[in-house]
């Protein structure tokens, strides 16, 4: 069985991969291209739903697109531009979930956090439900109630593409993706190109509807018309902080590839949205039951070229449909990430930052898939009921990254040159973005917007019990006292002749703490005290933090390496033969398993001891934050009749 389940695994995630060779980093990392599709399709996919949201508000006044078409241009500029500013200053990643952690408090980050977690689910959910109802427009309408499987089948399919790895699954997508961006280009391009010669109509006509709104619905109206259309087309913009999010996925140098990613972002969005909302006007383009406004758009273009036209629109249809497949994939590359980051800093379980061997955050890929099953089958796949649940929380994120940028650059002012220019780019996306959250929060709160509040609150207090709850375990640890009194205590032998066929003790710790200090003492009442050797094994877990690149893999092995040293030096000191075996891997269980072999060539009579802490009382969060890895290691070595004994490190009630 155990056979079979390997063979599928193989087949399905491919091979292991070695997070030790420093070519691995070069060789699963996306250039700028690679990364444009990878991360650029939510943002680019927004085209098929944010323009036509924003111009049907308009109602009958068409030539008020071309206005909100310029104001979503530059807001697109703005944002973007600020966070390129966030990369440069942020070059290891994180986005909004960092910024916010230390531009304004760890607390404000962690709200940050739990929204683009709650917007990313919304981002798998909506993308593939949105897909799924325009590939079923084409198909006929009893075959209507096979759309939820296929949404599952879909995000199902997904999942295992990210879990095989990055680069993987964007391969995969590109054709989609490449397809989508020329068949769109070639609507406008053509757009543009017919009514050039008219072009001198079109801005009277443009002007004529400007005076005439503004007669008809007085200055004040046709304004506040402007900003509803506008902020009801937030939707446009969801996608630019992508690229801020996922640096650690990006070719080295990071920022420079980050940088040029986030140009095509922008020229791509920006003249797609621009383009299509000309079109609109200049086509005069009206809703139709049943037809998304670039369906319309598509067919008054193409519809007069014949066969070639209808295969021409199929495609275009299609290529809109599968896209929305593609950005999907945003959420599966940058989700997880940012909850590796948040796990990291123990706002979340830390076995959200551990790795696969095929080096990606598995568990995070994991939970945000299950996570958008349950949405979907929950809401019916509803894009309507979708779209409100998704309106909100980005532009949470977007203020806080804001927010924190324009606190920077003001408590910078006079210490780097060009901190004004930086500070007004970031104070108008912070004016914009902030004006946008409020508005979408107000006009869709009771159309469903509270359910992303509370679902977001809801997260949010999980995650302060989660940190709650490490921050008592310290405590607890650090009530076990004060152990250099006992650890002087313990019995001086004078140093012999080093014998690897003496007794010896291997004890497998993490770090230099009280509990691996502790578990040293309680070896000698139970074992016995003629010990003559003790060697001393961590394994440097490469999770999602350690595996951003040479720098940070570097600082691991020094970290794991200095603390070991702390651990030989001390039973040095007590007439002990001691050595240290540093290990590194994605398995602590896996790499101790590969080592005890060679250990036992070297150290035949030895004994393996690991410290367990034991809590007063057992919470059902215990077993979810806190590792029990000694006891899957356990379990192994007996399994090949070897020993492992776990001494129990009881904490203190007191906390």
């Amino acid at each position: 069985m155990r056979n079979l389940l390997a063979r599928l695994k193989l087949i399905f995630i491919g091979e292991a991969r070695n997070p030790l060779d420093r070519t691995v980093f070069h060789n699963i990392s996306l250039i700028a291209f690679f990364a444009w599709v990878g991360l650029g399709a939510d943002g680019l996919s927004s085209s098929c739903y944010g323009p036509s949201e924003a111009f049907m508000t308009l109602g009958k006044h068409h030539y008020l697109g071309l206005l909100v078409a310029l104001a979503s241009v530059i807001t697109i500029v703005v944002i973007s531009e600020s966070y390129s500013q966030i990369i440069e200053l942020f070059p290891t990643g994180g986005g909004g979930y960092i910024v916010a952690s230390n531009l304004l408090s760890p607390m404000v980050g962690m709200i940050s956090g739990c929204a683009l977690l709650i917007d990313y689910v919304l981002t798998i959910t909506l993308s593939i439900a949105s897909g799924a109802d325009a590939l079923f427009s084409f198909m006929p309408a009893h075959w209507l109630v096979f759309k939820m499987p296929i949404a599952i089948f879909l995000l199902i399919a997904l999942i295992t593409l990210n879990l095989r790895g990055v680069k993987e699954s964007v391969l995969v997508l590109m054709p989609i993706f490449l397809i989508f961006v020329f068949t769109h280009m070639a609507v406008i391009i053509y757009a543009l190109v017919t009514h050039l010669f008219g072009l001198t109509a079109v801005v009277g006509a443009a002007a004529a509807d400007i005076k005439s709104s503004a007669s008809e619905l007085g200055i004040i109206g046709m304004f506040l018309l402007l900003l509803r259309a506008y902020s009801l087309g937030a939707g446009t913009y969801t996608g630019i902080e992508a690229v801020s999010n996922g640096l650690p996925i990006l070719r080295e140098p990071k920022v420079k590839t980050a940088r040029q990613t986030m140009k095509y972002m922008v020229i791509s969005l920006a003249s797609v949205v621009l383009g299509l909302m000309v079109a609109y006007t200049l086509y005069q383009v009206g809703p139709q039951y049943g037809k998304t406004l670039n369906a319309i758009l598509f067919e008054k273009i193409a519809g007069g070229w014949g066969g070639g036209g209808y295969l021409f629109i199929l495609i275009t249809l299609i290529s809109e449909a599968a896209i929305l497949f593609v950005a999907a994939q945003a959420g599966f590359l940058d989700g997880p990430r940012v909850l590796s980051s948040m796990a990291a800093d123990r706002w979340a379980p830390k076995r959200f930052s551990l790795l696969s061997d095929r080096l990606v955050t598995i568990n995070g890929i994991l939970i945000m898939g299950v996570a958008s099953i349950i949405l979907m089958i929950a809401t019916g796949g509803s894009v309507g009921y979708l779209v409100v649940l998704y309106s909100i929380n980005v532009f949470i994120t977007f203020c806080l990254s804001q927010l924190g940028m324009v606190k920077h650059w003001w408590q910078m002012r006079g210490k780097v040159s060009g901190w004004a220019g930086k500070l007004l780019v970031n104070g108008i996306g912070l004016c914009l973005t902030a004006f946008i959250l409020i508005s979408v929060a107000v006009i869709k709160f009771n159309e469903g917007g509270w359910i992303t509040l509370l679902i977001t609150g809801l997260l949010a207090i999980f995650m302060l019990i989660v940190k709650k709850n490490y921050e008592r375990t310290d405590r607890q640890i650090t009530n076990l006292g004060e152990l250099t009194d006992e650890i002087e205590q313990l019995k001086t032998i004078p140093i012999e002749e080093f014998d690897s066929r003496a007794k010896t003790a291997v004890v497998l710790v993490k770090d230099f703490t009280s509990i691996g200090i502790k578990t040293i003492i309680n070896i000698f009442p139970s074992f016995g005290e003629d010990f003559k050797n003790f060697v001393f094994v961590q394994v440097g877990l490469i999770d999602a933090s350690a595996f951003r690149g040479s720098a940070e893999m570097d600082h691991l092995k020094g970290r794991v390496e200095n603390e070991l040293n702390r651990y030989a030096s001390l039973m040095r000191r007590h007439g002990y033969h001691a050595e240290n075996c540093a290990l590194y891997g994605i398995d602590t269980v896996e790499e101790i398993e590969k080592f005890i072999p060679k250990l036992l060539e070297k150290y035949p009579n030895a004994l393996f001891f690991g410290g367990q802490i034991v809590f007063p009382k057992q919470a059902v969060l215990s077993r979810l934050l806190h590792n029990y890895t000694l006891f899957s290691l356990q379990r192994q070595m007996f399994e090949k009749g070897q020993s492992l004994f776990v001494l129990p490190i009881e904490l203190s009630p007191k906390a």
